[in-house]
């Protein structure tokens, strides 16, 4: 086991650690394989080549592309002196995107392989991006800076913003600082708790998108534990079976989705799988019959991890001896604050309610973000003046301390680990010349856990097909918001006040089950 180190609270501090502690040890893997002396002299390039730039603590730069060595790199040298990075997800449709850029005020824009194109094509609408670095560009810009001095940001300075989709259909940024981002590790360490410690030649593999928490947290992960990340571009089974063969994976993180398409996959059976350690999984719960099979295909520990972007990821998790492939009633639980997360239910008064008793989801920790970006009347709907986060998720506490996911207070669906906000899908169809009125929900799926349906009322004299409404939408939002299937009614449920009763509409399809995410 590594030696106990000092307590870290930036990335300059862990970057020049490592660099100092184990200069040849590999600090990433991907489209280049770089060392901690590599890294720290290369994220020192890209912090004063963004002073050189004119670019100081609390500007933006954003991110458009799938995960890179590149974006880490360009992310860490940023965050050294409190230059704010902002990914775009790839996903997104070009309206989206240009959204969230615009929205960043970013003054430069880094785009991966193959987006160079789509980043340039949204130039004349980005009045404030002063330069587009295609991923050929970015390097040569970063090899052939010149290091110069700089003075590192604090743990408290904001170093990465991501953004999450409100119920008013547009995206939020969310401030994650240095403290967000490192602040609970210590605490974990302290606990003894199995799966905060590290082995030095541990390996993480980075698969999910660099644009949520899941993607880019893992990359902070290895970091802070001085071991290596292995990043892929994006998962695919085959890509993820080569990774775990080729560079000796011991943990990574996935949505249920991804690993129900890893055992169902050929290669399953063909890989070895003696180095891992730990599966994170997250976003949905795991099925009974798929912790089965993944217990006997991986062969290693799994820890359920709940949280969101607010909370800069997991505040609570369902240990590895909770997860027991004969059921248990644990296994329907989210699982326990982590070391240093505290968690209570509140009634719609505030007010903390009796061990059992269904109420809103609320947590403090030093995870909790600083705010949204220039939204204060949003970051004050959701986060306290004392530093509660609402989650907008309801559920209980068991006298054990153990928290059960019951509903959703908000409307978010989510499908295969992506946030889906019933706005924004409902504000893409509005304008379909057939529809009068749209309400979109999330129903059960065997693959993606729930899937996007949209209810439609069609406008007086005209008839809606769905593979039109599916059509439209697709042209204006990402495929992942895409309603998988449409009804068409008469009129949708309301309240007195005009409301729509998503419930009501809901209802149906979840008809049998005990709670309302599957």
């Amino acid at each position: 086991m590594p030696t106990d180190i000092p307590e870290l609270l930036t990335v300059d501090a862990f970057v020049r650690h490592w660099a100092t502690d184990r200069p040849q040890r590999s600090a990433m893997v991907g489209e280049r394989r770089i060392d901690f002396a590599e890294l720290e002299a290369s994220t020192a390039r890209v912090a004063s080549a963004l002073q050189a730039a004119g670019l100081r603590k609390g500007d933006r730069i954003a991110w458009l592309g799938k995960n890179a060595v590149l974006y880490f790199t360009l992310l860490f040298g940023a965050a050294r002196i409190g230059v704010v990075m902002a990914p775009v997800g790839w996903r997104l449709a070009a309206p989206e995107r240009q959204y969230i850029v615009h929205d960043t005020e970013s003054k430069l824009l880094f785009a991966g392989d193959g987006f160079a194109d789509d980043a340039r094509a949204m130039a004349a609408q980005l009045p404030l991006v002063q330069r587009i670095f295609s991923a050929d560009e970015a390097w040569a810009w970063i090899d052939g800076a010149a290091r110069s001095d700089f003075t590192p940001a604090g743990p408290d300075d904001a170093i990465l913003q991501l953004y999450t989709s409100g119920t008013t259909g547009h995206p939020k940024g969310v401030e994650l600082s240095n403290r967000n981002l490192f602040g609970l590790r210590r605490a974990a360490q302290q606990a003894g708790l199995p799966w905060a410690a590290w082995d030095d030649d541990e390996v993480v593999m980075v698969a999910m998108p660099c644009a949520h928490i899941g993607g880019t947290g893992l990359g902070f992960m290895a970091l802070a534990g001085g071991v290596s990340g292995c990043v892929m571009a994006e998962f695919t089974p085959d890509g993820v079976f080569d990774v775990i063969q080729h560079e000796g994976v011991t943990r990574f993180f996935a949505v249920p989705a991804a690993l129900q398409m890893l055992v169902n996959h050929p290669r399953c059976g063909q890989t070895d799988f003696s180095r891992l350690k730990y599966i994170f999984y997250g976003a949905a719960p795991i099925p009974l019959e798929l912790l089965r099979q993944c217990v006997k295909a991986f062969g290693c520990q799994f820890l359920q991890a709940y949280g969101m972007t607010e909370t800069t990821g997991t505040v609570v998790t369902l240990p590895p001896e909770d997860h027991d492939p004969n059921g248990s009633p644990r296994m329907r639980a989210a699982g326990k604050a982590v070391p240093g997360v505290e968690i209570k239910i509140v009634g719609p008064d505030g007010q903390t309610v009796p061990t059992g008793e269904v109420g809103e989801i609320v947590t403090r920790s030093s995870n909790n973000m600083l705010g949204y970006w220039k939204r204060p009347d949003a970051t004050k709907a959701t986060k306290t003046a004392d530093n509660w986060v609402h989650t907008g998720d309801a559920g209980y506490m068991d006298a054990d301390g153990y928290v059960y996911i019951h509903d959703r207070v908000k409307d978010m669906i989510i499908s295969g680990g992506e946030n889906v906000y019933p706005a924004e899908v409902e504000n893409a169809i509005y304008g379909h010349p057939d529809v009068a009125d749209v309400a979109v929900i999330g129903v059960p799926d065997e693959t993606w856990g729930e899937a996007v349906k949209a209810v439609v009322v069609p406008r007086p004299g005209r008839t809606v097909t769905p593979d039109s409404v599916i059509a439209w939408a697709r042209d204006r939002i990402a495929g992942f918001k895409v309603p998988k299937s449409v009804d068409v009614i008469a009129e949708l449920p309301r309240n007195p006040t005009g409301k729509i009763l998503r419930r009501a509409l809901r209802a149906p399809y979840w008809e049998g089950r005990d709670r309302q995410v599957n």
